[in-house]
Formats: C-alpha cells, structure tokens, sequence
C-alpha cells in the first residue's frame, strides 16, 4: 500500500512540474493539487491548491545581512526569509566554509554577532550547536554556527564577523569553493 501511494505521489509532482492536470477518476479537468516548495534538495507537497508557476510569481522578503571578514572588508547582501547564513554566504561567494554542509557536524561556519542586541533576538542555541561551538576557533560570547541562523525580519541589518581561522583552514590552507 505504501508503495503504491509513494508512486503516485512522485507521478502527481512529475505532472505538477510539467503543468500537467491530475489523473482523477471522478473528474478529468482537476488541476494537481499539490503545492511545492523546495527545501534545499528535496520537494515537498502539500495539498493546497497552487500552480507550479507561483512559486516563482511571488517575491521572496530579503534582510540586509553584512559579512566582515578577517581583514574587516565588508559585504552586504540580501538574504530571503528563512534561508540559513551559511547558504547566503555560498550564494553570495563569502569564504564561510561549512564542512558538514550544515549537519551540525564541525564548526567551520563560525560567526560571530557583532551586536548583542542582534545576538539576543536569536533563538538559543541547541545542546549539539553548544557542543561544535565548543571547537571553533575564536569563540566569543556572541559566537554561533552560520547554519543554525536563519534570516528571520527582525534579523534585518545583522552583522556577522567571521573568524581569522577554522580548525580546516588553520591545518591546511585550504580555501573552499561552495557545495
């Protein structure tokens, strides 16, 4: 049984991103009802009413995010509502490395809030963020992993500092290019 729904349920998305209307028995003309939305890699569907093209038709919310590097170089970017620092850095050619791929497995995606007054609007970290930030190089009190923060309004206008190291680039000089 659970077979034959999952192979229906990858049959509707196929058609749904073709435009395609659904198989129904009771009526022909039913457009898909499948609404999907992308979260890094993998589809999700739910079962509003929406067509495959709203997705793109509907304007992301960005926050203005400042990076300052070792050097104390700036760049500012735009980051939408809900993505991770670490994506917005990747995106936007931040050398932030992120060696787990933000599996909260390393602490090569260090940054540090500049302001406290941004760092208290976050959400407390989780016991295993506690323990990567543990290994990072550079902790401060304001320290957190670039994967566990996540673009929200009120982080409008945050600035992150990362670190003169990582345990990564300390060991080998490796410079990362972005998954």
């Amino acid at each position: 049984m659970l077979s034959r729904i999952s192979r229906l349920g990858a049959h509707a998305l196929s058609r749904a991103r073709l435009g395609q209307k659904s198989v129904n028995s009771r009526n022909q003309e039913e457009p898909i009802r499948a609404c999907m939305n992308y979260v890094g890699n993998h589809s999700l569907c739910s079962a509003t009413e929406a067509k495959v093209s709203d997705r793109s038709e509907q304007p992301k919310a960005k926050i203005s995010v400042t990076f300052v590097d070792k050097d104390g170089d700036e760049t500012v970017i735009n980051v939408p509502i809900g993505m991770s620092m670490l994506e917005a850095a990747h995106e936007n050619d931040i050398e932030l490395e992120g060696a787990c791929e933000g599996s909260l497995a390393c602490s090569t995606c260090h940054v540090i809030v500049t302001d406290v007054e941004y760092y208290n609007k976050l959400e407390d970290p989780e016991d295993e963020e506690n323990d990567m930030l543990d290994l990072a190089f550079g902790l401060t009190e304001t320290s957190r992993l670039g994967c566990q923060v996540i673009a929200s309004p009120e982080l409008d206008g945050i600035r992150l500092a990362l670190p003169a190291a990582t345990r990564n680039f300390a060991v080998d000089g490796h410079v990362p290019k972005p998954h």
